[in-house]
């Protein structure tokens, strides 16, 4: 058995380092946050991830996971903490919990240790940034201690579930560093461990975010097409992707989450003359926020409406994440540019601005904004209805399951109509 740290314990940092902790590794995580700490220590868990409870629970009962606020000397130390765009032309990253991370481990490695970035990062970033970190201690990387860039490539929800069966890239600054990533991560994951270099890692994983960034990007883009030229493009949509080689995602209200809104910026950043069609994307998909309160505006216009109701903040379903949620910047342009009266009701969430009974947010609504796709959205009932002044609703999520309602319902296909509106009010 050997001894692992994990540098941070949020939404991958903790999955990972229980995930160690139940192959029967002894597993100390590592959180700045002495509440989160004490919390974990206890058994009580600090983000919503379907497992992640249970598990906690059971490695606590094995005494092979425990918190703690300091770095120890350990075996391998795993580095998970997040990786923000700075607020510069390119949206670059900002290294500073990177590099606190590292700085944190440096005065307890010893010859022979692992050092594991699961943090992602721009490309070059482990070879030119890190390696002289770790160097400048005395240490010769591939030789006294093992440098490695594994990103984490799991869906928010089943996040348990991935980190053991999805495939893991495995870079090495050096082919021995790579393979000993293998032999780590073959403790608990039971996909292919594929050997890489350093920066080809960095950048796989990079792109398999901003590929689908570009292609729910085509698929926004659409909806502005459909909406000038009248047609419905989620029809278009299911009828393309009949087509053997062809797989346009989902429109929505923008792109959000740790990853797709923030990874392809880090491509550009190392290489901005090159990235026309990633930076072409991105700007498509911050704008659509924009376009929805836009739409949104039009529609309160046209039935004189007064109060919307927004369900859903979090930037996907299911789960309680607001990291680069379009939905708070939809909230956010909705507060700055309109005088409408606005609750916001979201059951997985937990601020202070939002309306914790649903009935309470649709009191005296004239439109309800859906803008995640929770599972609670699906089937909104009549009774939920009748507490609304007008029955319209706009899903941006084509989650609500409209066909025997009474409500007047839009999606993203259908958004054209919206123009035609007031003349059936």
């Amino acid at each position: 058995m050997s001894k692992l740290m994990t540098i941070g314990l949020g939404y991958i940092g903790l999955p990972t380092a229980l995930s160690f902790a139940k192959s029967g590794e002894e597993v100390v995580g590592v959180d700045i946050s002495s509440k989160i700490v004490s919390q974990l220590n206890q058994g009580i868990v600090h983000l919503e991830e379907p497992g992640v409870a249970e598990l906690l629970a059971e490695v606590l009962a094995d005494g092979t996971f425990r918190a703690s606020t300091t770095p120890e000397q350990a075996d391998v130390f795993i580095i998970s903490v997040p990786t923000p765009n700075q607020n510069d032309k390119y949206h670059s990253c900002d290294f500073q919990y990177v590099d606190q991370a590292v700085q944190s481990i440096l005065p307890f490695l010893q010859k022979g240790n692992t050092v594991i970035i699961e943090s992602t990062i721009p490309p070059k970033t482990t070879v030119n940034h890190i390696q002289p970190m770790i160097e400048s201690y005395g240490f010769v990387v591939g030789e006294d201690i093992y440098l490695v860039h594994c990103p984490e490539r799991v869906l928010p929800g089943k996040i348990l579930l991935e980190l053991r069966r999805n495939n893991r890239i495995i870079g090495g600054v050096t082919k021995r560093c790579a393979e000993k990533g293998k032999e780590i991560y073959g403790k608990f994951v039971e996909g292919e461990l594929i050997l890489a270099g350093a920066s080809e890692a960095e950048l796989s994983k990079l792109m398999e975010n901003t590929y689908r960034d570009i292609n729910i990007a085509i698929a926004n883009e659409l909806v502005k097409v459909g909406d000038d030229l009248e047609i419905d493009v989620l029809k278009v949509i299911e009828m393309a992707n009949k087509h053997p080689r062809v797989h346009i995602h989902q429109p929505g209200p923008g792109v959000g989450g740790h990853c797709l809104a923030v990874d392809p910026y880090f491509v550009v950043a190392a290489s901005p003359e090159n990235t026309e069609l990633i930076q072409t994307a991105r700007a498509i998909n911050r704008n659509m926020p924009t376009f929805i309160v836009q739409k949104t505006k039009q529609l309160m216009d046209n039935i004189c409406g007064k109060k919307i109701t927004i369900f859903g903040l979090a930037y996907k379903g299911n789960i309680d994440d607001i990291r680069e949620s379009p939905a708070i910047e939809v909230l956010r342009l909705l507060k700055e540019t309109t005088n409408y009266e606005i609750s916001v009701y979201d059951p997985h969430v937990q601020i202070d601005q939002l309306t914790q009974n649903k009935s309470d947010a649709l009191r005296n609504s004239d439109l309800v904004l859906i803008l995640t796709d929770h599972a609670e959205f699906k089937q909104i009932t009549e009774a939920d209805f009748s507490h609304m002044k007008q029955r319209y609703l706009l899903d941006t999520k084509q989650v609500y399951e409209h066909s025997n309602s009474s409500v007047h319902y839009y999606s993203l296909g259908d958004i054209s109509a919206i123009k035609q509106e007031k003349l059936s009010v």
